[in-house]
């Protein structure tokens, strides 16, 4: 299986439990990683023959700035979804972190992986 790869990618987004969180976007920075075959677009030289990375990240930058969370793990997976949905990958993994919100370390977050499968649980799972 191929893979194409964004890692650090930064913004600012809501997501945290606490009030004053709930106030002031924080910085959150994710690692995607999905699947593409990418034969085609390798012997062709094409981007018309190959995901658009840049498409991909655009479009998570948008999600993730216009959203609200409560928890990273929320956004995680609403991140996951939306990248196996909207570009229809087979899999996913993202990794988040936000930086700072435990004293004494450099950032926490989740790493999850998703698959297409995962998507028709997902939507049953949210009504």
């Amino acid at each position: 299986m191929d893979k194409i790869f964004i890692h650090a990618l930064k913004t600012e987004a809501i997501v945290g439990i606490f009030d004053w969180e709930r106030q002031v976007k924080q910085t959150v920075i994710i690692d995607i990683e999905f699947s593409a075959d990418i034969r085609r677009a390798a012997l062709s030289d094409s981007i018309d023959d190959t995901l658009n990375y840049k498409k991909v990240a655009k479009r998570v930058l948008a999600f993730i700035e216009g959203s609200s969370f409560h928890l990273v793990e929320s956004l995680a997976e609403h991140i996951a979804m939306l990248i196996i949905e909207e570009f229809a990958v087979a899999w996913v993994r993202i990794s988040l972190s936000k930086p700072g919100a435990i004293r004494s370390s450099r950032d926490v977050g989740v790493v999850l992986e998703r698959s297409s499968q995962d998507l028709d649980t997902w939507r049953a799972a949210r009504g």
